[in-house]
């Protein structure tokens, strides 16, 4: 796998680059590079009346097309100007992989663009979403700052076992819905089975709430007053028919407040109301106010316990700044507070987000265990000792002591040495022959070596993944489902060549084709496409051909009443081709 990179992709860690693959530009076909251009017309259309300024400036800035799908590599070079960079995935990765993605200001785009069944929307993230969507705001300096500390905070949130199930089932629609020829109650099944997932979530993770704000700003995100607002959001903006629909009365607007991470979205359906931010910089305000509510600033009992229930790896940082990374499993509580924690399997320890030397997952194999808290009877934390406090208290390098700690927790053995932090302040303690018991219970024995006990009066912060990124292997990626290709039949090679000279037609690249020969093939055997008789009714009326083009437009009021659900898809392209002569 290869991909072009550049000197902001070459700070990703190695296990966001296992999401990444090459775009393969040459796999859009040309029916592909008409369902692009006939989204963006329409977009930017309609969106210089109702979309945020920084729409249309940013698709200048990020040298985005109307009439061509971005090249990756072309975004590339121009997003390297405003300090972002642009990746291909395939479909839906993990909400803290996609969130991390943000935080190294690289643009996570699902480099497969919707089917021309789909024109108007799909649930599957594709080019038109990620590329046309999301790309042109982050030109606008106050929210791509925003983007970037959404996925800086975001990619620390805990999450649940059953947010990765519901993510697993929401990806798996994305590609069956997409996919040709999918049956319908195979769609029907998926569908309610995320249904049943999100009636069944349980009390929602940190990882849902922030989705849900991730879902009512940078997808679905209104900017300006209630009365008067502006489209922003990707989801709105990439959707021809959505953009149109969330600007009427029959979409509530709300103004922006955390009340949105608690406010649940369906994926599946329009939505019945949006939020409205009144500029950028308050969509910070929101989610500096978010994070405050997070394990990652919490800590605490609460947080361990979080950690422990996810089943995920992650990272407790105590008061003194160690931080201890792995699967936690088990905590013993306090009068409410955490007075030992365990790890099970491969832990690391590390301070200030760097691995301790001699503390690597080599060391500690099986888990790690240790107290939290004072001594019992002491008011001085063993942190906030000084060396002639820690003498006094014998605790000291050779000395044989027994530490009892406030939850009846015991620590017995002989101290071999000490680690200090860069301010002074001892953070572990390590003993020989030592056993560590919880009342009757035998925590840790002698026969299991060296015992490094962690020293930290308090659990300052909890949150999703390792401390220090180079402490695991993190390179275990497995897709249970790929984006499904279909093999093309004959009659869609032959669609896809009439639409390649139409567009060559159209370039000047190819003069010699006879349009009304196109047209009668399409008639004939293509008699549902739509798409390519408005291409060929725009050329008719740039070249002044109005016999042709009336009989395109008799051809496609025909095809309206026969399918009256393109009905609206027609009459916007024809109104642009005769805007666009007007204009």
């Amino acid at each position: 796998m290869s991909f072009e990179s550049n000197f902001i992709l070459d700070k990703l860690p190695e296990h966001l680059k296992q999401y990444i693959k090459p775009q393969n530009y040459e796999d859009y076909s040309p029916i592909d590079q008409a369902v692009w251009r006939y989204v963006m017309r329409k977009n930017v259309d309609y969106l210089s009346k109702v979309a945020h300024k920084s729409y249309l400036e940013g698709l200048n800035k990020t040298g985005i097309s109307i009439d061509y799908i971005p090249n990756m590599y072309g975004m590339n070079r121009i997003l390297k100007e405003i300090g972002w960079a642009a990746v291909a995935v395939d479909g839906f990765i993990p909400p803290s992989a996609f969130m991390e993605f943000q935080a190294y200001n690289v643009l996570v785009i699902a480099s497969d663009i919707r089917q021309l069944e789909h024109i108007e929307y799909t649930p599957a993230p594709d080019i038109i979403h990620e590329g046309a969507g999301h790309a042109p705001i982050i030109a606008n300096p106050e929210y791509a700052e925003y983007l970037r500390r959404f996925g800086e905070i975001g990619s620390k949130a805990i999450s649940s076992a059953k947010d990765y199930e519901l993510y697993e089932a929401v990806r798996h629609l994305s590609i069956i819905k997409e996919a040709e020829g999918t049956p319908l109650e195979d769609i029907d099944k998926a569908q309610k089975k995320i249904e049943e997932l999100q009636l069944n979530m349980g009390e929602p993770s940190e990882m849902a709430l922030i989705r849900n704000l991730h879902w009512w700003t940078v997808e679905y995100g209104l900017i300006g007053t209630v009365d008067r607002p502006k489209i922003y959001g990707a989801g709105l903006l990439s959707s021809i028919g959505e953009s149109a629909w969330c600007m009427t009365d029959k979409v509530k607007k709300i103004p922006y407040s955390l009340e949105a991470a608690h406010t649940s979205f369906d994926i599946t359906q329009p939505q019945p109301q949006l939020f409205v931010t009144p500029d950028f910089a308050y969509l910070n305000q929101v989610l500096e106010e978010f994070a405050n509510t997070m394990s990652l600033r919490q800590g605490g009992l609460s947080g361990l316990e979080k950690l422990i229930n996810s089943k995920e790896m992650g990272t407790v940082e105590l008061s003194t700044g160690l931080q201890v990374s792995g699967h936690f499993e088990s905590a013993i509580a306090h009068e409410g507070k955490p007075v030992y924690l365990q790890t099970k399997g491969n832990t690391a320890l590390a301070y200030r987000e760097k691995e301790l030397i001699g503390h690597s997952i080599k060391q500690h194999p099986h888990g790690f265990g240790s107290p939290i808290g004072k001594l019992k009877g002491i008011n001085l934390a063993i942190e906030d000792m000084s060396p002639r406090d820690l003498k006094a208290y014998n605790i000291y390098e050779g000395e044989a002591v027994d530490l009892e700690f406030i939850g009846d927790i015991k620590v017995s053995g002989e101290i071999i040495t000490g680690t200090r932090n860069l301010k002074g302040e001892i953070i572990l303690i390590t003993l020989a022959n030592c056993t560590v018991t919880h009342n009757d219970k035998i925590l840790f024995h002698p026969g299991q070596g060296l015992y490094h006990m962690a020293v930290g009066e308090n659990i300052v912060s909890v949150f999703n993944g390792p401390a220090d990124l180079k402490s695991f292997d993190l390179v275990t990626h497995k897709v249970t489902d790929t984006t499904i290709k279909s093999a093309k039949t004959e009659q869609r090679k032959q669609l896809e060549q009439f639409y390649k000279q139409v567009r060559e037609f159209r370039e000047g690249k190819n003069v010699t084709i006879s349009r009304n020969k196109v047209f009668l093939e399409i008639k004939a055997n293509h008699p549902e496409d739509w798409l390519l008789s408005v291409e060929l009714y725009e050329l008719a009326k740039n070249n002044g051909d109005g016999s042709f083009a009336k009989e395109l437009k008799y051809h496609l009021e025909a095809l309206k009443h026969q399918k009256p659900q393109l009905g609206h898809l027609i009459d916007d392209g024809l109104e642009l081709v005769d805007k666009s002569l007007v204009a």
